[in-house]
Parts: C-alpha cells; sequence; structure tokens
C-alpha cells in the first residue's frame, strides 16, 4: 500500500469484532468519528447454559458476521468501495470465535486489495473512550475490568502502554459471573448483581480486600470470591436463610473499594491527571459514580465510555485500528487469532 495518509483527510476503517459473544462490525473516520455501530449479542442464547459456550459462539458467529458488515455499511452510507482500512480483534479471546473475525476480515481485505489492520481486543477497550470524548489524548490512566481482564494500565502514547497492575488470579467480571451463579441469580452475572445490589446493604457484611505482597497495583479476587461462598456455606449448615440482596451489595462494594483505591494510588505515584475506565465491568454504575467521586476528590478528569461501548463492540476496534494504521501498522495474510495476546504484543 503507497498511499499517503497524511495527504488524506478520512480514513474509514470497517472494524469488525468477534473474540467472544458479540458479532459487532462498525465503520469509524478518523478514529472517533463513528457512523455506524451494530452488535448481534449472544447472551440469550449462552444464559441456557449458565456461560458462553465456545462452540455455539463460533457456530453463531459465521451465522452473523456477513449480516452484522452488511448492516454496518448500509448504517454508514458506504459501501466496501468507501472503505480505507479492515480492523479485526486477533486477540485475546476464544480461539474460535476470534478466527470467524479474522477470516472474514482478511477475506475482506485480500478480495478488495486493502490494508488489514489486527487489533488487540483490551488496547480495543481502552480506546473506546477516544469516540465520546474528543479531547482525550494520551498520556492518561486505564482500568480495564471485564470478565476475563483486571488490568490497570499507563497509556503511555497511542498504542503504547505500561502494565501497572493486573490480577493474580479471577479477573473481576469473572468473579462477579461466580458470585451471581453462588447465590443463584445466573449469567451474566455482572448486571444481576448491580440489579439485586440497589436493594441490599452493601455495608452489612465485611469482605475481605486483598493486598498483594510486591505488587501495590495488582489484584485478586478469588479470596472475596472464596468469603462469599464461605459465608453461604456457613449459612446454609445453621439453617439461616441469606439476604442475596446484601450479600451482593456487600460483595459489589469489596470489588469496587479495591479497584478505586489501586486507581488513586497509581495515579498520585505516576502524577496522572487523566483517568479512564473500560471494559464491561465498566458499564457497572456503582463502579462508575465510585470512581467519578474519588476522581472529583483528588483534582483527576474521569472519562468513561457509555455502558454501549463498554461491553464488546466493534466501534472500539475501529478507533484502535485507526491509531495503529497512521503509525503504519499492516498485516499479512498470516495474520492469526492469537487467544492469549498480552497487552503490547505485535
Amino acid at each position: 500500500m503507497t498511499e499517503n495518509t497524511e495527504t488524506k483527510k478520512e480514513i474509514k476503517i470497517l472494524a469488525i469484532e468477534s473474540s467472544c459473544d458479540e458479532t459487532a462490525a462498525a465503520v469509524v473516520v478518523n478514529g472517533r468519528d463513528l457512523r455506524s455501530n451494530v452488535i448481534s449479542s449472544q447472551i440469550a442464547l449462552h444464559t441456557l447454559y449458565g456461560g458462553v459456550v465456545p462452540e455455539i459462539a463460533s457456530r453463531k458467529h459465521i451465522e452473523k458476521i456477513n449480516q452484522v458488515i452488511e448492516q454496518a455499511l448500509s448504517d454508514a452510507h458506504m459501501t466496501l468501495d468507501d472503505i480505507d482500512a479492515i480492523g479485526v480483534t486477533y486477540g485475546p479471546g476464544l480461539v474460535g470465535a476470534l478466527l470467524v473475525g479474522v477470516a472474514e476480515a482478511k477475506a475482506i481485505a485480500y478480495a478488495r486489495n486493502i490494508p488489514l489492520v489486527g487489533v488487540h481486543h483490551i488496547e480495543g477497550h481502552i480506546s473506546a473512550n477516544y469516540i465520546e470524548n474528543k479531547d482525550l489524548e494520551p498520556p492518561f490512566l486505564a482500568l480495564v475490568v471485564s470478565g476475563g481482564h483486571t488490568h490497570l494500565v499507563r497509556v503511555v502514547d497511542y498504542g503504547k502502554y505500561e502494565i501497572l497492575g493486573r490480577t493474580r488470579d479471577d479477573a473481576a467480571g469473572e468473579a462477579f459471573d461466580k458470585v451471581a451463579r453462588a447465590i443463584g441469580l445466573g449469567y451474566p452475572g455482572g448486571p444481576k448483581i448491580e440489579k439485586v445490589s440497589h436493594e441490599g446493604d452493601p455495608h452489612s457484611i465485611e469482605f475481605p480486600r486483598a493486598k498483594i505482597v510486591g505488587g501495590v497495583y495488582d489484584f485478586s479476587f478469588s479470596g472475596v470470591k472464596s468469603a462469599v461462598l464461605n459465608y453461604i456455606n456457613q449459612a446454609q449448615m445453621k439453617g439461616e436463610e441469606v439476604n442475596r440482596a446484601d450479600l451482593a451489595a456487600s460483595f459489589q462494594k469489596a470489588v469496587v473499594d479495591v479497584l478505586v483505591e489501586h486507581t488513586m494510588l497509581a495515579a498520585k505515584d505516576y502524577k496522572m491527571d487523566k483517568i479512564a475506565i473500560a471494559g464491561g465491568v465498566a458499564s457497572n454504575g456503582t463502579l462508575r459514580a465510585a470512581m467519578e467521586k474519588a476522581c472529583v476528590e483528588n483534582g483527576y478528569k474521569f472519562y468513561r465510555p457509555s455502558p454501549i461501548f463498554c461491553t464488546d463492540n466493534a466501534a472500539m476496534i475501529g478507533a484502535a485500528a485507526y491509531y495503529e494504521y497512521m503509525k503504519g501498522t499492516r498485516h499479512g495474510w498470516d495474520l492469526n487469532a492469537v487467544p492469549n495476546l498480552k497487552l503490547g504484543e505485535r
């Protein structure tokens, strides 16, 4: 591709996301101007099984991917002739699900002879903040909280990240799902725990907040999850009834307290004045409110995407792909799904 990107005013990217249980496509112009955002969710399908079934997810992606791409182009009033590059999530995620998006992206890029840009899923989540916050530019501190990841990241520049802290065991979203299952709320755990928590007292049960020796910004959520399970077991052995709302609210508070505390500590130590949150758990209202309150108290500017851009979507992949594209990133036909791709790896 010899075209000089500097002379072209608008770079239109068709983005594809299929890392888990959402088949999504979007058209993003210049990284921040969202022209369309189409998401086909499989939540209802996987709820029957109490969690995401990888094989079912892959099959559903194959069924839906052409439809969502056609819809995204139609909503943006564009055709493939207008597109300058294809951005696609190639990891981390479920390998079968990722392969559907990667194969589709490669096929379109090859057939149309346009550049292919592979995007890291977590970089996508961080980049979701660029879509609605036109003034947000690196450096800033980002807390990424999802079903598979809990990372505290210093965004040094576009596409350049320094991981300050990460979970040592369960991700925050994973702990939400496991606790929700234990108290009979079902899947997906995050929204269900948040909903029932509104009726409970977050101070009723004191659950532990883990501190990691040798990793002040690292997280651990297996302890609080185990404490919840022990609490339930002890109540059952005594024949006592568990107040689900109080338990959910107390558990949620324990997780949110740690997320906010570590973020504020890192912001202070690294002298960051801008804080962003990202990932599926970032749509949790209690976390958003607590983080905003802490940012106001400490004089930090707080950024968060709308809930629709917190959960998996292709708009965020389009934003991340644009900055990779402008840096000159191009992937070949050997681009493959990398289910355990680390943040910052290329």
